[in-house]
């Protein structure tokens, strides 16, 4: 008796493992990618035979994801360029001036004006007192027209220096020719180094050395020309190049002593800008009879290359607000059109869903496939975007002559957040089509 109950009981065992076997083999991840590659399958055969309504539903996602990908193509060229621009001075410089570079108010203009005038003397001052500083230079700027025979250049920038190592500081050097000696520039000679772009605008692009020797007239008076610079190139659209340097003590003769200098200091390393800053600081407040604990204006600008940096920096993320702004948009759009074709694309295929759950489909199968087919398209979308976004910003760089930075990141990006759109916009129809009830849905005409 007892082993016919055991055989009793033996099959019951049997079959409930055959029942169980069918849920295990469907947990395998091979099943499972199995399943997801059939569904993408079909997904993709479903966007093939809709040519018209794929490429319509393309098109918001591809607008936005190329909007973001050129501009931060763009942007990191320009990036690029603006730190090789302003590193030419290097993270080792920084300058003492009456006015700050940059005024961004009628009433800053009016108030700085009010401060003492940068002299020599304070230029001499720091050179003497300060122990980090390496190097110490003035320089004064004016903007003249140039002329050499018929030719003229309008809008140089003379700018007179002293001592010779500013042309180290200002981060140029000779191309050909050479610079005027410490004696030729004390004596007040009317001599002169130029920039490349006066071989352009004054010697019809002739060749770097056919221009030493030569006199050119500024502001009616002649100066020797004793050598051309290397050329630094332009940024944002303004020349570098367009420039002739004059020793300081020319420049004093020709517009008089009494305008406000620029004190440049050079550091040994950037470590020691600090404590070089912190240094003359104290050297300007004292002869300007200011306490290290006075609130109000310390009478003097004290400035880095990172003023301009600062001020690109919040150019360009205003940029890219804007584009991330217009991108959101067109992602949204394109994630609305999105959502209506899979809603048609439902209810045209009724009918197929019908029969898919009659044979066994479930329903996380049917909102997988209709997923999947969403953010197919919206991937698609933002890869088509990305080729596209690059090959604007190759043009748009070709055109204004900044570096092409390519970034990954930027494609992951553009990608990551168009099949994203596709999920959002892709839950509410694979939802309507999972719920639909197997016997109505093979009624449907």
């Amino acid at each position: 008796m007892q082993r016919s109950g055991d055989d009793a009981v033996q099959p019951q065992r049997s079959t409930y493992a055959r029942a169980d076997l069918p849920a295990r083999i469907t947990s395998f991840p091979l099943f499972r990618l199995t399943a997801v590659w059939e569904s993408f399958r079909v997904a993709t055969s479903s966007l093939r035979a809709n040519k018209l309504r794929t490429g319509l539903t393309l098109i918001g996602i591809i607008v936005g994801v190329t909007a973001v990908i050129a501009v931060m193509t763009i942007i990191n060229g320009l990036n690029a360029t603006v730190a090789q621009t302003f590193s030419s001075q290097g993270s080792t410089v920084f300058s003492i001036s009456k006015n700050p570079q940059i005024i961004t108010s009628r009433e800053d203009f009016v108030k700085f004006n009010r401060r003492k005038d940068v002299t020599h003397e304070d230029a001499k001052a720091i050179a003497r007192l300060c122990t980090s500083c390496w190097r110490v230079g003035v320089a004064a700027n004016a903007i003249e027209t140039v002329k050499y025979a018929n030719q003229k250049a309008e809008n140089v920038r003379i700018r007179g220096v002293q001592p010779l190592t500013m042309f180290d500081i200002d981060g140029v050097s000779i191309d050909v020719g050479r610079i005027w000696t410490e004696s030729e520039g004390d004596s007040g000679r009317e001599i002169c180094v130029i920039g490349p772009d006066m071989l352009k605008n004054l010697f019809a692009d002739a060749p770097a050395d056919q221009a030493i020797g030569k006199e050119i007239r500024i502001d009616g008076r002649p100066y020797l020309v004793l050598g051309v610079l290397e050329p630094l190139g332009s940024i944002f659209g303004f020349s570098r190049d367009n420039v002739v340097y004059i020793p300081y003590s020319t420049y004093q003769k020709v517009y008089g002593a009494r305008r406000s200098l620029v004190v440049f200091i050079q550091v040994p390393a950037a470590e020691q800008l600090e404590v070089a800053e912190d240094q003359v600081r104290t050297i300007m407040r004292n002869r300007r009879g200011r306490s290290m604990d006075d609130p109000n204006d310390e009478g003097f600008s004290l400035e880095t290359q990172d003023v301009f940096l600062n001020l690109y920096g919040q150019a360009t993320s205003n940029i890219y607000y804007v584009t991330f702004g217009v991108a959101a948009v067109s992602l949204i759009v394109g994630g609305i059109v999105v959502m209506n074709i899979m809603l048609v694309s439902v209810t045209e295929r009724t009918k197929e869903i019908g029969i898919r759950k009659a044979i066994g489909a479930r329903r996380k199968d049917i909102m997988s496939q209709f997923l999947i087919e969403a953010v197919t398209v919206t991937a698609l979308g933002g890869a088509l975007g990305v080729g596209t976004g690059f090959g604007l910003a190759y043009i748009i760089s070709a055109l204004i002559g900044f570096p092409l930075l390519v970034s990954t990141l930027s494609a992951v990006l553009g990608v990551g957040a168009s099949s994203l759109v596709g999920i959002v916009s892709g839950l509410w129809p694979a939802w309507r089509a999972a719920k639909l009830d197997p016997i109505e849905a093979l009624r449907a005409e």
